[in-house]
């Protein structure tokens, strides 16, 4: 069982990387916030899930890779879930920060978890039911928040614009990531200028 890769990275792009070790390249599958954490490194250290499919025309074996084990460990926790696939794990992940889905499965938030691609009513509402208490007992909440990962943001003015932007015809869940860098980098913002900066974002 590989534990973590780490090499000299060779290919980069939003989904997948090519790290190379001692002349041999392995090609791993990654999410937006791993993509976005190891941009720019020339030398990465990825914690690895493997995932084998057997039993159809032809087996794959493809690896999956995250910039730190919290990440890795709420993506075991979200393929744990019935209809809960890798890929469709990873896009949960691309679409909020390891924190704000901890936030978004605490507080039930289903409505958030439906704005990902692929996730209805009934996934979201498992995904919450299966994993809230998980979340606590596994501990990777708390390793989250003493990372310094919690996000700061203020909470009204964030509510106020993903809300608005959804009512604009924008998905919650990409909304609500984009809000949150926003406000992250200027938290007196307003929601209309929140609003309006998130739009420019999200062409």
């Amino acid at each position: 069982m590989i534990e973590y890769i780490c090499g000299e990275l060779t290919e980069l792009s939003p989904a997948m990387v090519v790290v190379e070790i001692s002349g041999m390249g392995y090609a791993v599958n990654i999410s937006l916030n791993t993509f976005s954490a190891i941009q720019g490194k020339k030398k990465v250290k990825l914690y690895v899930q493997e995932a084998l499919v057997t039993g159809g025309r032809d087996d794959s074996y493809t690896l999956y890779g995250f910039a730190t084990k919290q990440e890795r460990e709420l993506y075991r926790l979200l393929i744990s879930v019935s209809g809960v696939g890798a890929n469709t794990a990873r896009m949960i992940l691309s679409s909020m920060t390891p924190d704000e889905l901890c936030n978004v499965i605490a507080s039930g938030d289903e409505r958030l978890l439906k704005g990902v691609k692929g996730i209805g009513l009934k996934t979201a509402q498992r995904i919450i039911v299966d994993l809230k208490d998980k979340i606590v007992a596994s501990g990777v909440a708390q390793e989250l928040h003493a990372a310094g990962s919690v996000d700061m943001v203020n909470k009204d003015v964030k509510n106020e614009a993903v809300q608005a932007l959804s009512m604009l015809g924008f998905a919650p869940a990409p909304t609500a990531k984009v809000v949150s860098e926003i406000l992250r980098e200027q938290p007196d913002m307003a929601v209309e200028q929140v609003v309006k900066q998130a739009l420019k974002m999200m062409k």
